[in-house]
């Protein structure tokens, strides 16, 4: 972290910034008032300029934690960067629950950032220690997992507190990691692809399984296959339709019969597809090519994608354990994700819709079509073509009257690539 984050996190580690925090935040009456008018207000009062400007950076972070720890942000803090990292309370939730099924004494939360999934390991009972290196997170930690006796922060880096802290032969210890996967320059943070750049590297995770330890570590979800460990359990999670990691269970946190899987979190709680199979061995199903566009289009969840699973949810979830059964379920093509079925289904894995047409991908010919059909709002999916949905949307749509849109008809087009030719496909979601 920068000497500017420390100072703006430096006032509200004092009695009175957090005291004023919370009673601002308690009584909502920050959100009514302009930023520049509640610092010239709350300065007038008598607080200190630094506590000022620490509370309304935490006011403004809080608000925009919200989304990923609900109510917990009300006796919490937060950076900038560390919000941005920060595993949502429903993700993590279901990570503690892996340690807590493993039946581990205990859990180190090795580079824990803000505390995120300490705070639900903690919340399950289960004792853990936040091992962060920046002294300035570690602060913010405390503060965060403080509602909790078993739960401790300590300042350390992450390799050299596992080697200065061996395990008591009596307890059976977990381990959880979320390696750093950024590089931080003069021009602002890179993303980090190769797993042995990560700090810790992916090697130093394999050597605490090679162990033994119930093990999990949290990886970006574009994760290669080719990378994922032959001892490991590999399971992709979306929340709300967005994938948003890759995790990797090892030992007593893995499952025996799960190599690979997808867990969709959604509002109305979670739904997971697995499969005992490495990855590409998943069933054959037909391909119909274009001619096979009919009934209903499906396009899976990106998580269901990404672990490779697509064929295994047509086959267990509309072909009835059929792989030959093409009117349940056909894929347009081997190489992309999309498929369709004569069946119409509700499945957690899936978003459907109702195939209306079948064009050409051409720009002139689908200007035409919009117009003639008074299209007033248009929706563009894609996949495997390069068109930027946003361009698109904005050169078939131009100079057409979009300045009423309930009156006029709402569209989608699925764009894409079957074989070599390209095609645009209207549909209606079901």
């Amino acid at each position: 972290m920068s000497d500017t984050t420390a100072s703006e996190l430096a006032g509200v580690l004092t009695p009175e910034g957090y005291r004023l925090l919370n009673e601002l935040w308690r009584s909502g009456d920050y959100s009514t008032m302009e930023p520049l008018k509640l610092s010239e207000r709350l300065r007038a009062e008598g607080h200190q300029p630094t506590v000022v400007s620490s509370v309304l950076t935490q006011l403004k972070l809080r608000t925009a934690a919200e989304a990923k720890f609900g109510p917990f942000v009300d006796q919490m803090l937060f950076t900038d960067a560390g919000l941005q990292q920060a595993t949502p309370l429903k993700v993590a939730a279901h990570h503690a629950r892996r340690f807590a099924r493993a039946g581990v004494d205990e859990v180190i939360d090795l580079g824990s950032g803000l505390g995120a999934d300490a705070l639900a390991i903690a919340g399950l009972d289960i004792p853990v220690t936040a091992v962060e290196i920046d002294e300035t997170t570690a602060a913010a930690t405390t503060i965060n997992l403080m509602a909790f006796p078993h739960a401790k922060v300590e300042v350390a880096d992450a390799t050299q507190w596992v080697q200065d802290n061996p395990v008591a032969t009596d307890t059976t210890r977990g381990y959880w990691l979320d390696p750093a996967r950024r590089k931080t320059s003069s021009q602002g943070t890179v993303r980090i692809f190769d797993p042995e750049a990560f700090s810790p590297p992916l090697s130093f995770v394999e050597d605490l399984a090679d162990v033994g330890y119930a093990l999990g570590v949290k990886l970006g979800p574009a994760l290669a296959h080719d990378v994922v460990p032959d001892t490991a359990e590999a399971q992709w999670v979306s929340l709300h339709g967005n994938v948003v990691e890759a995790v990797l269970w090892f030992n007593m946190a893995q499952r025996s019969d799960v190599r690979r899987a997808a867990l969709v979190i959604h509002g109305l709680g979670a739904a997971e597809l697995t499969s005992p199979t490495d990855f590409g061995h998943s069933p054959q199903v037909p391909v119909s090519g274009i001619e096979g566009a009919t009934g209903y289009l499906y396009e899976p969840d990106g998580a269901v994608i990404r672990a490779g699973l697509v064929t295994d949810l047509m086959v267990e979830h509309f072909m009835d354990g059929d792989p030959t059964d093409a009117a349940a379920g056909r894929q347009l093509d081997e190489h992309i994700a999309y498929f369709c079925s004569d069946v119409a289904k509700q499945t957690p894995f899936a978003t459907g819709y109702r195939i209306i047409e079948v064009l050409p991908y051409k720009i002139k010919a689908l200007r035409r079509y919009i117009k003639e059909q008074g299209v007033t709002r248009l929706d563009i999916k894609k996949r495997g073509l390069d068109a930027s949905p946003e361009e698109l949307r904005r050169t078939l749509m131009q100079g057409l009257n979009t300045k009423k849109p309930a009156s006029g008809k709402h569209l989608t087009i699925v764009l894409t690539r079957v074989g070599d030719a390209r095609y645009a496909i209207v549909v209606e979601p079901i």
